[in-house]
């Protein structure tokens, strides 16, 4: 009921900058909040970086001062920007959001993975 589509992965250099962007579709009748979240080979998803209605925002100690995220609401889609890559970023990356649908109830939704690489 709620769609995510996710672009702007892709292969970089360390160091390097990188803007992905989620746009959630569907019966929509509010997000409460849209994120990113990572998956690394043999590691567990973890939170990238979080932003609600509202503006607030949220990040991963590993990603502070480096990434950064914003939000379109009129377009419902979130964009993380990030910068100063490391190869330890090299990750799928999956959008998220979370609010109420327009025939009640919630919907916790997630995207289909996009691939950030980056190369040392």
């Amino acid at each position: 009921q709620v769609q995510l589509v996710e672009s702007g992965g892709g292969l970089v250099q360390a160091g390097g900058s990188l803007r992905l962007s989620c746009a959630a579709s569907g019966s929509i009748f509010s997000i409460n909040a849209m994120g990113w979240y990572r998956q690394a080979p043999g590691k567990q998803r973890e939170l990238v970086a979080r932003i609600t209605s509202g503006g607030s925002t949220v990040s991963a100690d590993s990603v502070k001062g480096r990434f950064t995220i914003s939000r379109d609401n009129a377009k419902n889609t979130v964009f993380p920007q990030m910068n100063s890559l490391k190869p330890e970023d090299t990750a799928v990356y999956y959008c998220n959001a979370a609010g109420i649908l327009t025939i009640g109830g919630l919907y916790d939704s997630w995207g289909q993975g996009t691939q950030v690489t980056v190369s040392s």
